[in-house]
């Protein structure tokens, strides 16, 4: 996935009211940008941290800015902008990167489904039936570990989903969870038990019932990111 155009550099000064954050760019102009991160962004965010952002020139836009791409404490790059995720699994999907989903024949997005009224990511159909997939971004790292753990809060709604997920898989359908790694510096993915103990549940009991469980890497730059290999899932 290209940016329209490559993204400009600043430093962090801080992030507040979760979807705000102020920088000052290389020329030392300070701006106020959207930060397009509904998580805690724990670990992934420093004052004074270098930050990569796209601008916008629609005056209708009450902001500059958004935030992209961010220096970690611990020197990774991680992807801030969650809504990338969806959009480098499609590419990857569509490219045949992902060995484990190719051969589809449509390709469908928010689909409704589900007993708890939910909506997949992706509906892959394929000769032999469909696959739901769930995709999630992954941006929570450890210094001196190159693994990753999802997620940096408690999440009700990545539960639920995983419940979604079973069900199908019960019932004979193909489901499967994707774990989009979006940090650079990554070799494997793992639950973040000490985080949400109820996740990491339901991921254990989600993989009992046969959902599938994959993680893809990201290879991040602020001319581009993609999906490029994939990545160890510990339990």
């Amino acid at each position: 996935m290209r940016f329209d155009a490559p993204l400009q550099q600043g430093r962090l000064l801080r992030r507040y009211k979760r979807f705000l954050a102020d920088i000052e760019t290389a020329s030392g102009e300070q701006l106020c940008i959207h930060c397009p991160n509904t998580g805690s962004m724990l670990n992934c965010m420093s004052e004074g941290a270098r930050v990569w952002f796209s601008r916008s020139s629609d005056p209708k836009r009450k902001l500059p800015g958004t935030w992209e791409i961010g220096e970690t404490p611990h020197g990774r790059l991680a992807v801030i902008n969650t809504a990338r995720a969806n959009a480098l699994v499609e590419e990857a999907l569509r490219a045949g990167l992902i060995a484990e989903l190719a051969g589809f024949t449509e390709l469908k997005r928010e689909v409704p489904y589900g007993r708890e009224r939910s909506r997949i990511d992706f509906r892959l159909d394929y000769p032999g039936g469909p696959a739901f997939v769930e995709v999630k971004s992954v941006t929570l790292g450890f210094a001196d570990s190159a693994v990753a753990a999802f997620p940096d809060a408690r999440t009700e709604r990545g539960a639920k989903h995983l419940r979604e997920l079973a069900a199908l898989a019960r019932d004979g359908v193909r489901a499967v969870q994707l774990y989009c790694v979006n940090l650079s510096g990554i070799e494997a993915v793992r639950p973040a038990e000490e985080i949400d103990p109820a996740y990491a549940a339901a991921l254990r009991e989600a993989i009992a019932a046969g959902v599938g469980v994959l993680a893809y890497g990201a290879d991040i730059g602020p001319e581009e990111i993609r999906l490029v290999r994939r990545l160890e899932v510990q339990g």
